[in-house]
Formats: C-alpha cells, structure tokens, sequence
C-alpha cells in the first residue's frame, strides 16, 4: 500500500461506505497491535483488540466526513499513534476530578449533537489552531469573516443546547 494512486483508492473506498480494508487490516494487524498494546500501556490482548477497533472507527470516521484528507503513507504508525493518544488521554481524564470529568463529558456529548458543519468548524478553530483564513479554505467560505461569523454561529449552538439540557435538569 505504498504508492500515492493506492492510498487514494483506499480513502475514496471509505468514503463510500466500504470498510474491507479496515477488516483485513485488522485481521493482518491484531496480534501485533496486542503485542504493542500490551509493552505500552499494559492493556491484555481483548482491551486491546477492544482499543483497536475503537480507534478504526474513528478513523473511519475521520475518512468518511472529510476530516481525513488523505491517507498516511504508514497506516500502521498512524492507528498506533491514535491508540497512544487515546490511552493517554483516558489517564488524564482518569485524574480529573470528578465534577470536572462528568462536565467535560457532557460537553462531549453536546458537541456531538451539533451539526457536523459545526463540528468540523470548531474542531478546526479550537483543536487544530487554524486562523479564520485557513477555515475559510477548509470550509469553502467566501472569507475570514463568514468563517468568523459561523464559528459564533456554531459556539451560540453549544450554549443554548447547554442551557435546555441544564434546565431540564
């Protein structure tokens, strides 16, 4: 899977829907992945398999909505490095205290609620560090400022959904 036509073929695949390179990858994979898993965070082999078809579907998913804009030259070191950051992350939630963990995750699920316009625009504005001109480009506004304009859209959205589901409360 080495050549740039090959790469381009496998991430068109996915965006229509067909996930058997992802199947065959982690069948050839798991074992390893395991093996890896376990010298790394000390995961057994089932949370392991468990942490790697996590992580491809999520990378399915950033195929699939165009957050991927293409595919890595090195699959493998790609997944490892999303398990890695998973794992990580996981430990520092896991250290948060936990009023503060129970708010992160309901933002999460706020966050998800939204539309994935939204979504896409403040992932690429918050996490990514892009400038209103590169999301303008990645969005396919007109300029800084409708992109500018949509994130206060977007960031409005978030809050209200925060204000029914804390008055539901």
């Amino acid at each position: 899977m080495n050549t740039p036509q090959q790469l381009a073929e496998v991430l068109t695949s996915l965006r229509i829907g067909n996930q058997s390179f992802l199947i065959t990858f982690y069948e050839e994979n798991r074992d390893l992945f395991a093996r890896w898993a376990r010298r790394q965070h000390q995961l057994e082999a089932a949370p392991a398999h468990e942490l790697l078809r996590t992580v491809l579907v999520e990378f399915y998913d950033q195929a699939a909505d165009g957050r991927l804009t293409k595919l890595p030259p090195d699959l493998r070191a790609y997944v490892y490095g999303m398990a890695d950051e998973q794992m990580r992350a996981a430990r520092t939630t896991a250290v948060l205290p936990v009023a503060e963990a129970g708010r992160r995750q309901q933002l999460l699920g706020l966050f998800r609620q939204l539309a994935l316009d939204s979504q896409k625009m403040l992932m690429y504005f918050y996490f990514r560090g892009y400038n209103f001109e590169k999301v303008s480009g990645k969005m396919g506004f007109a300029n800084a400022n409708v992109a500018r304009m949509q994130k206060s859209i977007s960031l409005r959205k978030l809050y209200e959904l925060r204000l029914r589901t804390e008055a539901v409360s």
